[in-house]
């Protein structure tokens, strides 16, 4: 017994995956800057209100990298900001402050974040893949 198997339509398959590796980083990029937009603002409204480091929330900022086909987001109190940025690891640390209990911010930033990132790169995938 002999079994023939005949499969057709993968130029357009291949080209759909040619297009969308195309879109994949600059597309990407805008996820993860949306992403560390996000965790930026949240981290900002848990640490407001502090009144010993009022200043603190403005140091909080991020940036986007990418080097070929990675992305990276990084967030947090940014020291060349000056100001109060010093104090964001002892607050998000386990010791807190001799004047305050620990505050963290930036994990519970981005435990929050996470399902919505996780589903704009599902999203992502599948505008690409069908070409929208």
């Amino acid at each position: 017994m002999k079994v023939t198997v005949t499969a057709r339509g993968f130029d357009g398959l291949e080209r759909s995956l040619d297009d969308a590796a195309d879109e994949i980083v600059p597309e990407g990029r805008k996820v993860v800057g949306k992403g560390s937009l996000n965790i930026k603002r949240d981290w900002q409204r848990r640490w407001s209100g502090l009144d010993h480091a009022g200043g603190l929330p403005r140091t909080i900022s991020y940036d986007i990298r990418t080097r070929g086909d990675v992305i990276d987001g990084e967030t947090g109190p940014d020291l060349a900001r000056g100001g109060q940025a010093p104090l964001g690891g002892f607050l998000e640390n386990e010791y807190g402050t001799p004047w305050s209990a620990p505050r963290p911010a930036g994990q519970p930033a981005l435990d929050a974040e996470e399902p919505r990132f996780v589903a704009a790169v599902e999203k992502l995938g599948a505008d690409l893949l069908e070409g929208r």
